[in-house]
């Protein structure tokens, strides 16, 4: 394990880097909503023959997971599901008037929220209906997130005749004492047989969702979790570091840092989940995501064409990313734009004929440049910038800036080039935080959960 000192040295607040700029660091004011389609409609012209990606964020759950720091609605009344959906093609309506043709969907994932919230009919009608106006490659990428209790063969096999291949589950944890503090129970039997319906109906890539760090984990649970995942071989597995982030979220207040693992205890919980992963077969992608070498994760790391954005690692990039749904972001390379982050209000502005943005970012040709080495350290573990320095002046200084980092073995520096070492992977965060020209004033503050 990483020595103690770097660990406490580097366990500071930081962003994930899902983005470039990070969110907090976005203009104060949106782009005017003219801009944004201007922004959306000019990348679509330029790559629509490439496809496009689309998210869609369903927010809606039965019961609060308290460890949870995602955009939800906890709610029982299922009538919510067909005013959502409605609301939801309404968008995509206004969407596909910009584009005015039909896209080619490349990419769709159904995020949330608990995405099998909704009933396998009112799923099959909302994806049925965007994709009638779509084009759809054989090479596509359909996903979507479940919770185990809740996901039934009638909802695997609706998603799957539509063209959707891969299966995330959330289980974060297999230790009843750890479900229990963060509410989020479900039997390994539970999974196990959603995993082998979605294995049966034809699913090639199944992911299971880890987190360490959870109130109340310890390595003997962490030990035992992986040893069910070991029954269940999963294509991949992202381990996520816990984000405690009490003042943005309240349902994490019902846990303090008594109950957390901390610093060296927390990392030595993912050390041995990594030791025991690797022993499995699987293989360390990018930060927290292992995968077989079978699946097409490992295989982009390998080729180069690994890639990251607001749906996490994905196997390849669209130049687009459009974001249905509340709280939902999208992207155009050179713009951010991210919808209303409450459903009332959502479905208001949607009802106006109006696209839902709140909140967003145009990138100046500075942040186009940084945007672009923080994705390959993230990516690829490594970044070159020879030309890059006469037209951000910054990166000229970036020995200063990783001082500490090259002598504490974390990264190697020569020749205009970063390369995170292997004791460095812990760091990954740390290491894009000390180049981020936007991040300085906003490491120390209330904003980011603990990097480590």
């Amino acid at each position: 394990m990483e020595n103690s000192f770097l660990i406490r040295k580097y366990n500071v607040p930081g962003p994930r880097y899902t983005s470039y700029p990070t969110v907090p660091c976005w203009n104060p004011t949106p782009p005017a909503p003219d801009v944004w389609n201007r922004h959306v409609a000019q990348v679509f012209n330029e790559t629509h023959l490439s496809g496009i990606s689309l998210y869609i964020h369903l927010p809606f759950c039965e019961s609060l997971c308290t460890y949870c720091g995602c955009n939800t609605r906890i709610t029982v009344n299922h009538n919510v599901e067909f005013p959502y959906i409605s609301s939801l093609l309404k968008e995509w309506e206004l969407y596909y008037r910009i584009f005015g043709q039909d896209p080619k969907l490349k990419e769709i994932h159904l995020g949330g929220g608990t995405p099998t919230f909704f009933s396998p009919k009112n799923l099959g009608l909302l994806i049925g209906k965007i994709l009638k106006k779509a084009c759809i490659p054989p090479n596509r990428e359909f996903g979507f997130e479940a919770h185990p209790n809740n996901t039934t063969t009638e909802h695997l096999q609706v998603l799957y005749d539509l063209g959707f291949s891969r299966l995330s589950l959330g289980i974060q944890d297999f230790d009843p004492v750890v479900q229990k503090t963060i509410n989020r129970i479900q039997s390994f039997e539970v999974v196990r047989t959603v995993t082998d319906n979605a294995r049966k109906i034809g699913y090639s890539s199944i992911n299971f969702d880890l987190i360490y760090g959870l109130p109340r984990q310890t390595k003997k649970s962490i030990e035992s979790t992986i040893e069910k995942v070991a029954q269940l071989m999963p294509d991949r597995i992202a381990f996520y570091s816990y984000a405690h982030v009490p003042w943005k979220k309240p349902g994490q207040r019902m846990f303090t840092k008594l109950h957390l693992p901390q610093h060296e205890e927390k990392r030595a919980i993912y050390e041995l989940g990594k030791q025991m992963l690797q022993s499995l077969g699987y293989v360390e992608i990018g930060l927290d995501h292992f995968a077989l070498k079978s699946d097409d994760l490992f295989r982009s790391a390998v080729n180069g064409t690994l890639h990251r954005n607001f749906m996490g690692y994905t196997t390849s990039k669209t130049k687009l990313v459009v974001g249905l749904g509340v709280s939902a972001i999208g992207d155009t390379e050179s713009a951010y734009g991210q919808n209303e982050k409450q459903v009332e209000k959502y479905k208001k502005i949607i009802a106006d004929g109006e696209l839902p943005i709140y909140k967003g970012h145009v990138l100046n040709p500075e942040e186009k440049i940084m945007r672009k080495h923080i994705l390959n350290l993230m990516c690829k573990l490594k970044t070159s910038w020879h030309e890059d320095q006469y037209y951000l002046p910054h990166l000229r200084n970036v020995d200063k800036y990783l001082k500490e980092h090259i002598k504490d073995g974390i990264v190697t520096l020569s020749h205009k080039e970063i390369e995170i070492t292997e004791k460095g992977r812990a760091f990954i965060r740390n290491v894009c935080m000390a180049i981020d020209p936007k991040i300085c004033d906003l490491k120390n503050s209330q904003i980011y959960s603990a990097t480590i």
